[in-house]
């Protein structure tokens, strides 16, 4: 399995601007043989909680349609981060696209304290099931609580996915954490962090990859977009700045 995961810049609240940009990442995952590509959380949007009432949608939009396309003409399955619209309230959220087969959506269920005015908690953990693999998304905070990975283990998880927007003191926090889930669980564990100024702070980028030893595979930096791509059985990483 060829798991990708991106490191993008995210034009602030411009849904259109990012859905073009989230078109050359899948473009370039797909020439590159990568069978999935996730990206940041809220990376649509950018991560922006004062915005997310206006911006605020669901996984059938028709913007989105053009994502639905490249997914299936490329054969690749497809996670972005979207903040998501229902009755009680509005989620941060990761949409899957995959190739010629229905939409899902992933809410975060565990929020930081700072998003409670902005959103609410999700109540169900998705697992993705890829290629006789099955990928555990987590986004941002709650990839950092013991409970989430825990839960995802629980529930057969073979690869953990955090999708996060995180500063530099977050980023301390998940170098450490992250290689001891994949030590703890036996599996890979795959960083998907944006890069530039967002909300009230700076996201420093450095996507990762564990392998499921909890060694550091390959990296970005801070401050360019790229792509990492894993393969899941050799172990080989693919690494692409944009």
């Amino acid at each position: 399995m060829k798991i990708g995961i991106a490191q993008t810049r995210a034009f602030k609240g411009d849904i259109t601007g990012n859905l073009e940009k989230h078109l050359r990442f899948i473009s370039l995952a797909a020439s590159l043989k990568a069978t999935s590509l996730f990206f940041p959380e809220l990376s649509l949007t950018g991560y922006e909680p004062e915005l997310a009432e206006a911006l605020a949608t669901n996984q059938d939009d028709r913007r989105l349609d053009v994502i639905q396309q490249s997914s299936n003409n490329n054969k690749i399955t497809i996670g972005l981060g979207l903040p998501t619209k229902e009755n009680t309230g509005n989620h941060i959220s990761m949409i899957i696209f995959r190739p010629d087969n229905t939409r899902l959506t992933y809410s975060k269920q565990q929020l930081h304290p700072d998003e409670f005015p902005f959103f609410i908690n999700g109540d169900k953990q998705l697992i993705l099931n890829l290629e006789n693999k099955n990928i555990a998304p987590a986004i941002c905070y709650e990839s950092l609580q013991p409970s989430h990975s825990d839960n995802a283990h629980k529930l057969g998880a073979d690869i953990y996915l955090a999708s996060v927007a995180k500063p530099q003191k977050g980023l301390d926090k998940a170098l450490i954490h992250y290689p001891a889930v994949a030590r703890k669980f036996s599996m890979p564990v795959l960083m998907s962090n944006s890069v530039g100024y967002c909300d009230n702070f700076e996201s420093v980028g450095f996507s990762t990859i564990w392998n499921k030893e909890g060694v550091l595979v390959e990296q970005l930096d801070g401050q360019n977009e790229g792509i990492l791509i894993f393969d899941t059985d050799t172990e080989e990483v693919i690494k692409k700045i944009i």
